[in-house]
């Protein structure tokens, strides 16, 4: 199965990302993610086999066993790759960015152990939000300097999952392999 490691968001973001649609209807066109489809990726682990997937759920189960819910503040916009060539608009992270940099770095960590290659860039936390096919740089380029301070929501990140993803023509299905819920006591 094509599969990742991560969390979907909860409801926080996506009145916001309607309003940046209805924003930008004149000047990017581009693939909107569904709301039921935000998510945030810890480690894209690509096509897995049985056993690599049972290897991952027990690496899942054990880092959620270490880390207690913590919230994390969606705010600001970005581009990957660049401004230059923007492919993904994305909405960052402030609070708790640190705590999303370890949880990823602990899953990579362990599932390299289990055989599955670790991405070479730095993880980066992020719900994509449109995969871009066309849109005019310096009307984007005002749209993020406009956003650069802004909240679009908070959320409490309280379980890590194994999802998997299988492309279709009317775009990607998400499921839901297997999550696990962070221990309750706080750190």
């Amino acid at each position: 199965m094509r599969a990742f490691v991560g969390f979907f968001t909860t409801k926080s973001i996506y009145e916001h990302v309607d309003k940046l649609k209805e924003e930008t209807k004149g000047y990017l066109k581009g693939k909107w993610i569904e709301p039921q489809n935000m998510h945030m990726t810890f480690q894209f682990l690509g096509e897995i086999g049985q056993e690599q997937a049972v290897s991952v759920l027990k690496n899942l189960q054990s880092v959620a066993e270490k880390y207690s819910p913590f919230r994390v503040q969606y705010r600001s916009l970005g581009v990957f790759p660049d401004r230059r060539r923007p492919r993904i608009l994305w909405i960052g992270v402030s609070r708790g960015e640190n705590k999303l940099k370890r949880l990823a770095n602990d899953v990579a960590k362990l599932n390299k152990k289990a055989g599955i290659r670790v991405d070479a860039k730095p993880f980066h936390p992020h719900v994509t939000v449109c995969r871009i096919k066309e849109v005019d740089r310096k009307k984007l380029g005002g749209l993020m300097n406009r956003y650069r301070n802004f909240t679009f929501g908070e959320e409490v990140v309280d379980r890590i999952a194994l999802i998997s993803s299988s492309l279709t023509s009317i775009g990607p299905i998400y499921t839901v392999v297997e999550e696990f819920y962070f221990r309750r006591e706080s750190s």
